[in-house]
């Protein structure tokens, strides 16, 4: 519970679980496939709510280990899992499709029916959380 209050703060994990259900559609589908696969990748990873705001009450799924992993947004036509220090990053399979002309950040942005190579995904889950290790070591 936050200090002071004597509100209940759920766990940012049991609002995916609730949240992804709502959407009903391909979305859900798709962001619960990315979570379990971002899981598999990283047991270790911790997932949180962040940006919330009067447009995004809800905020944005955050998946972290010593730093950012990754963001999963859903949109109405795509859902966007952008990678905190994906420029960093190798991507032998190619599986960034957005924002490759940026120098930090990397994308994949999943449409309906697009598959995702899930041996590649993991690696680069695996990676992503390497590199933030590697910066809270030095």
């Amino acid at each position: 519970m936050k200090k002071g209050t004597s509100q209940k703060v759920e766990p940012p994990s049991k609002w995916t679980d609730a949240k992804i259900p709502e959407l009903r559609d391909w979305r859900g589908e798709t962001l619960s496939r990315m979570r379990g696969l971002i899981q598999q990748a990283d047991p270790n990873v911790v997932e949180e709510r962040k940006w919330r705001k009067p447009s995004n009450p809800e905020g944005v799924p955050v998946w972290s280990h010593d730093g950012i992993i990754c963001t999963g947004e859903i949109y109405k036509n795509h859902v966007r899992l952008t990678f905190a220090k994906g420029a960093s990053l190798k991507d032998p399979k190619g599986l960034f499709n957005s924002g490759l002309e940026g120098n930090i950040m990397r994308a994949i942005v999943l449409r309906e029916g697009d598959e995702v190579d899930e041996i590649a995904f993991k690696s680069l889950v695996r990676a992503a959380a390497a590199l933030n290790v590697s910066f809270v070591r030095g």
